[in-house]
């Protein structure tokens, strides 16, 4: 059943009935402190609020580690961290049962994408798998994409199909990031750099 059909009642509390809490922590995305505790990273959603007690400002859930239990969060609701342009699907399940044609000829092609129910489409480019899988590339990044949740494809106003998300690029901060350490001279190279004369 969907968890959407739980009625009124605290989503934790209802979770925790059916799961065993696993402790982990909070840390900030953008220099590794932690921020606080947590009953379980599956209580967590990306984009959803994070609750950390003792800070008036609102942080926000952008990444999960399943391994270490940590949930990565950031300070703002509109954080570059939140924030893809790049995903992967399972098998996409196409209503026609077939990929279109465009598609299987071109090994690519321009649609639009959703992934919630009544969000904007969003252009889009897809790359055709051989196991019938999809790359995504989204013509602008969008917020909160999440592994689990099923991309939806249209050509107008027809709805082409859809996979779930597997996998997803990295963010636009990530980017953002390995951008600046790109343009910022390592250590060494300015050690290197001899005066002039």
């Amino acid at each position: 059943m969907g968890v959407c059909f739980i009625g009124e009642r605290n989503f934790e509390n209802f979770l925790l009935e059916y799961l065993e809490p696993q402790p982990g922590n909070f840390v900030s995305i953008e220099d590794k402190k932690v921020m606080g505790r947590h009953k379980g990273w599956f209580l967590f959603t990306i984009g959803q609020r994070a609750r950390l007690a003792g800070l008036k400002d609102a942080w926000f859930v952008v990444d999960k580690d399943v391994s270490t239990g940590d949930v990565f969060v950031a300070p703002s609701r509109d954080h570059p961290a939140l924030y893809r342009d790049l995903l992967r699907t399972n098998r996409v399940h196409w209503i026609a049962e077939e990929p279109p044609a465009e598609l299987v000829r071109e090994k690519m092609m321009e649609c639009h994408f959703r992934f919630r129910h009544q969000m904007a489409l969003v252009p889009c480019v897809l790359t055709l798998n051989q196991d019938g899988s999809v790359w995504v590339t989204l013509v602008k990044p969008a917020r909160a994409i999440t592994p689990g949740q099923f991309a939806v494809f249209y050509k107008g106003d027809e709805c082409l199909g859809s996979g779930k998300i597997l996998r997803m690029g990295p963010s636009v901060y990530i980017l953002q990031q390995g951008k600046n350490r790109e343009e910022s001279p390592k250590k060494e190279e300015v050690d290197k750099i001899e005066p002039a004369t």
